[in-house]
């Protein structure tokens, strides 16, 4: 018998391979309970979860922006729609190396750094797997150079979408405004879920304050994508709402015809029809295209339009603010009436000057010579400073600026737009909580003629010339004249809207006032009776001129040696016809010299336009 078979012990190998097959079946046994209970977990008890998880990366969800809804003047004349444009889009998420993606793409397609910088900022604020705009409206050849080469591109996208688009360019700018891309301070005021997908948002104007209607309702779709990210195929989809249409109260031919008539001349011209307070025209000169604010005007135009000189970006109609000169003198007439401090027969005699009891200074009237004796007729009719410099003493500030508040001044009109001011109304208790001082009868004075502290805009002075020419009755000025809701496409009228009125003390009083308005058109004496040559309707107005900066005792006012810029702005106010008005103007020429021979004539076509031109 050999060694090893001497130490061979049967009974132990044995008992030795079957602990190790116990102990194999046992750790069998445990790991594949491991695997069934894991199963179980998965299978059973997170199948929702996991199940939910799977069609996450095989399903997505996009949001389908709504058509923004279209913009109408008062006959139908499409103001803003929307076309269709190219654009090329990211999804972060898809693509690998972002900044060599973007340097690639610089090979095929040009973008400037300005559309690169946006694009950084939308990714930061948007989902990695939305997708993001690079460049806005590409050109057709742009759209074919980049579609033969997209495969290259995971996550480059060319989608067509609507953008906006004004198709009477320039005009009626400031009564519209415009729409541009969303950034971080539109972000802080709107609903996320309710705009996303959306690019654009109004900026300005009726599309900005009419955003809600305009926006619509953003739509949902359900699409089955690859591992790439490619949409396969559409699962469920909830369509857009279109935003609802306005139409408004401006005449965009007479709107034209306002801005053609202030030629090279810089002002602002609101027509209003007094009888509900419908916006006609709206007109702040210079104007600018919208279109270039659509898809991101470049620095160099921008910085055009705001460093140039006569500010086309500002809206001088609503936010402008000017003495409104002797234009105010038919409601300082009509309060002098109404108050008893004067009457039609009470006479002035107007020497050149006015001067206070007891005070050297001499408060000069536009008339060097003086005008000789002016009853209130008169005084309106050829504009005697003398007679309301009189007056206004006579009346004191607080007087004054009460009547004025009744119609209108000092406070906004309410209108549907963005931007508007206040003007300035002052009185006793303004200068004190303005400028901690007392009121001197001076400013009184100067204040009765339109000038000192007293401030109103284009549009305030339209709709307090409105309110008298129908006896008082204001209406709060709209431009839009019905929403037209969307799917139904029903029109529901703006209500016009009473915002005060002024109950007369005797309608005789307000005639009078009425009548030398009238004389201001029509008499031969009257400031504006140039305008009235060959007039085909009766007219009543009344002329002015303000100020811009002020002239020393002892100086003279020369418009020939004085700069374009510290030039006298030119006025005027009129409505028509005087028996029935259908239509009341203000319009006011920056640096113009006299309302009677350059704001007059400006009125007098936008009356005619209006009155005697068929729509």
């Amino acid at each position: 018998m050999s060694k090893r078979e001497q130490l061979k012990d049967d009974y132990l190998e044995n008992r030795l391979i079957r602990r190790r097959l116990v102990l194999s079946a046992i750790i069998t046994v445990i790991l594949l309970s491991l695997v069934l209970g894991r199963l179980y977990m998965l299978q059973i008890v997170e199948h929702e979860h996991f199940s939910t998880l799977s069609d996450s990366n095989r399903v997505r969800i996009k949001a389908l922006p709504p058509t923004r809804g279209l913009i109408f003047d008062r006959h139908g004349v499409v103001m803003a729609n929307n076309l269709p444009a190219y654009r090329l889009e990211i999804v972060p998420e898809q693509v690998k190396d972002l900044d060599s993606t973007l340097a690639q793409l610089k090979q095929y397609i040009d973008y400037t750094e300005q559309d690169l910088k946006r694009f950084r900022q939308s990714s930061k604020r948007r989902r990695p797997f939305e997708s993001i705009p690079l460049r806005l409206n590409l050109k057709d050849e742009e759209v074919a150079r980049l579609a033969v080469n997209l495969h290259m591109f995971e996550g480059v996208e060319i989608n067509a979408r609507l953008t906006r688009n004004y198709p009477q360019g320039a005009h009626a700018v400031h009564a519209l405004g415009y729409v541009s891309r969303i950034d971080e301070r539109d972000l802080n005021s709107v609903s996320e879920v309710e705009y996303a997908g959306t690019t654009h948002i109004g900026k300005l104007g009726l599309e900005k304050f009419y955003e809600h209607e305009l926006h619509g309702e953003v739509g949902v779709q359900q699409v089955e994508v690859n591992a790439g990210g490619r949409t396969l195929r559409v699962l469920s989809e909830s369509p857009p709402v279109q935003g609802n249409n306005l139409h408004l109260t401006i005449d965009s031919r007479l709107q034209k015809v306002a801005e053609e008539a202030f030629a090279e001349y810089t002002g602002a011209a609101v027509a209003i029809d007094p009888n509900n307070g419908e916006i006609l025209a709206l007109v702040s000169m210079p104007i600018f295209n919208p279109n270039l604010f659509v898809n991101g005007i470049s620095y160099d135009s921008y910085n055009a339009l705001r460093d140039s000189s006569k500010r086309p970006l500002f809206n001088r109609a609503l936010s402008g603010q000017y003495p409104p000169g002797s234009t105010s003198k038919p409601f300082y007439g009509l309060a002098g009436l109404e108050g008893a401090i004067t009457s039609v027969e009470k006479d002035v005699y107007c020497i050149g000057y006015y001067k206070l009891p007891n005070e050297p200074r001499r408060y000069r009237d536009w008339k060097k010579q003086g005008h000789g004796h002016m009853n209130l007729n008169d005084a309106i009719t050829q504009s005697c400073d003398v007679y309301f410099y009189d007056l206004a003493y006579r009346m004191g500030i607080d007087r004054m600026s009460e009547f004025l508040a009744s119609f209108g001044f000092g406070v906004k009109t309410g209108v549907d737009s963005t931007g508007e001011r206040t003007g300035l109304l002052p009185s006793r208790e303004w200068k004190r909580r303005a400028e901690g001082m007392p009121w001197f009868p001076g400013e009184t004075l100067i204040t009765g003629i339109g000038q000192g502290a007293l401030l109103v805009t284009p549009l305030q002075l339209a709709n307090s010339t409105a309110a008298f020419a129908i006896k008082g009755k204001r209406f709060q000025p709209h431009l839009v004249r019905s929403v037209e809701k969307v799917p139904e496409y029903n029109l529901i009228d703006i209500a016009s809207r009473v915002a005060d009125r002024y109950e007369l003390q005797s309608e005789k009083n307000w005639e009078h006032v009425h009548d030398a308005m009238v004389n201001v058109v029509h008499g031969l004496r009257g400031t504006a009776h140039r305008i009235s040559r060959d007039m085909e309707y009766t007219a009543a107005g009344k002329t002015g001129t303000a100020q811009v900066f002020e002239i020393a005792q002892d100086e003279e006012y020369d418009e020939e040696t004085v700069a374009e810029k510290l030039r006298d702005h030119a006025l005027f106010i009129s409505y028509a016809p005087a028996d029935s008005p259908q239509i009341a103007v203000a319009v006011i020429v920056e640096n113009g010299g006299h309302g009677s021979s350059v704001a007059a004539p400006i009125a007098r076509r936008i009356m005619d336009a209006y009155l005697l031109e068929e729509s």
